[in-house]
Parts: C-alpha cells; sequence; structure tokens
C-alpha cells in the first residue's frame, strides 16, 4: 500500500490518473449542478422574511465554504510539499489559487448583491466580509508571489510558508459571526442542534455545494496536469 501510494506521488502517475479523475468529476459537477439549480429556482420555498432574493443563497453560500475549503486544501498541499518535497503537492496548490480567488470573489459579489437588498447597502466593514476580503488578498498575494520569483523550486518554498501562516484566517472567517457583534447571519446549516433551515432549502443547498466541489476538484486536477507539463517538458 506503502509503495503504491508512493508511486501515484510521482508526476508521471500522477498525470494520467489526474486526467481519468478531472474527467469522471467534471461530468459529477454538471449532473449535480443541473437539479441543483433546478430545485434552487424553482423547487424551494421563498424565504418568510427575505422573500425571492434568497435564492441567491444556492451560489453565495457554496461558493463561500469553496473559498475556504480550497484555501484550507492548498495549505494541506503546501505543507506536503514543504516537508517532502513533492513536485505534485506543489503543482497543485499552485493550480487551485486562481480557483481559490474566482470563488472568494464570487462569494464577496453574490453577498454585497444579497446584502443591498437585506441590509441596505453594498458593502459593510463587517466582520465577516472582511475577514473573506483579506482571504482574497491571500489568494492574490500567492499568485503574485508565484509570478515574482522565477526560480519554481524558490517560488514554491515562499509560497507554501505564506499560505500556512495565511490559514489562520479560516478559523476567524468561521467563527466571526460568534465572536463579534456582525450584521451577517450566524450558522444554520453546521449547527450542532438541527439546522434552522427548511429541507426543501437544504437539499438544493447540498447539491449546489457537491457541484461546486465536484467542479473545483475537476478543474484544480486539469490545472495541475498542465503545470506538471510545464514543469517537466525537459524531462523524458
Amino acid at each position: 500500500m506503502g509503495n503504491r501510494l508512493h508511486k501515484l506521488t510521482s508526476p508521471r502517475e500522477f498525470f494520467h490518473l489526474a486526467g481519468t479523475a478531472s474527467l469522471w468529476l467534471g461530468w459529477t459537477a454538471l449532473a449535480l449542478l443541473l437539479p441543483g439549480i433546478y430545485l434552487g429556482l424553482l423547487g424551494s420555498p421563498p424565504d418568510y422574511q427575505q422573500g425571492e432574493g434568497v435564492r441567491i443563497m444556492y451560489v453565495h453560500v457554496p461558493a463561500a465554504w469553496l473559498s475556504m475549503f480550497i484555501y484550507v486544501t492548498m495549505a494541506g498541499a503546501a505543507l506536503v510539499g514543504l516537508v517532502w518535497r513533492l513536485k505534485v503537492s506543489d503543482a497543485f496548490v499552485r493550480a487551485s489559487a486562481p480557483l481559490g480567488a474566482a470563488f472568494t470573489f464570487l462569494a464577496l459579489a453574490t453577498g454585497s448583491l444579497w446584502g443591498k437588498p437585506m441590509w441596505g447597502t453594498w458593502w459593510i466593514w463587517d466582520a465577516r466580509l472582511t475577514s473573506e476580503l483579506i482571504l482574497l488578498f491571500l489568494y492574490l498575494g500567492f499568485m503574485a508571489l508565484q509570478s515574482a520569483i522565477e526560480e519554481r523550486e524558490q517560488a514554491a518554498r515562499a509560497g507554501a510558508i505564506l499560505v500556512l501562516v495565511g490559514v489562520v484566517n479560516i478559523p476567524i472567517i468561521h467563527y466571526s459571526v460568534e465572536w463579534w457583534n456582525t450584521l451577517h447571519q450566524g450558522a444554520t446549516v453546521t449547527k450542532f442542534d438541527r439546522p434552522s433551515i427548511d429541507w426543501r432549502m437544504l437539499l438544493p443547498l447540498l447539491v449546489m455545494g457537491a457541484a461546486f466541489t465536484s467542479y473545483y476538484f475537476s478543474t484544480a486536477l486539469r490545472r495541475t496536469r498542465c503545470e506538471l507539463l510545464e514543469r517537466e517538458r525537459n524531462s523524458e
């Protein structure tokens, strides 16, 4: 088992495995996205306070989940690459950063669109919004750092340190609504007691979350393959 796992960390083995996995994950994302959109737009009821405006939740919440999930995934891969010097890990971190930045921007943009009719303003320096904006800057800072350093191994090490330092922002984002008095609503799905959300809303929310996650992994694996091709272009 150990030999098999070690073999999969080689760029050649990972390249072929990622090609197959990304294809299946892509089709999975599409198969989940279509019913998720249908259930979110037509199958779920309007909120008793927010009305039809609540439907933006089915894009905003999965995007916000993914913005944090991708960063934590990057931090885990960065730690592996920093300790064991695996090219695959470094390539995966580099490939995931633009996706994380895109989901973070999407979460901020849809949150702004949602906040205008609900809060009466497009933006407020709320603890949740501010920490999410910092997360976007972390993604952009990582990508800028990778572009500024030409030597790949040195760029990977510097980027890994930046990602690991920035991971402290993730619990701040998650618990900001509990630690500070904010406009942003508290948890409704991840509470330990019964979630305070109708199952007709919860189901499409979970389906859209699974679709977004499948899309992330599919695209990240494809981008990692491209990174490996570029890194290994002079090897046999």
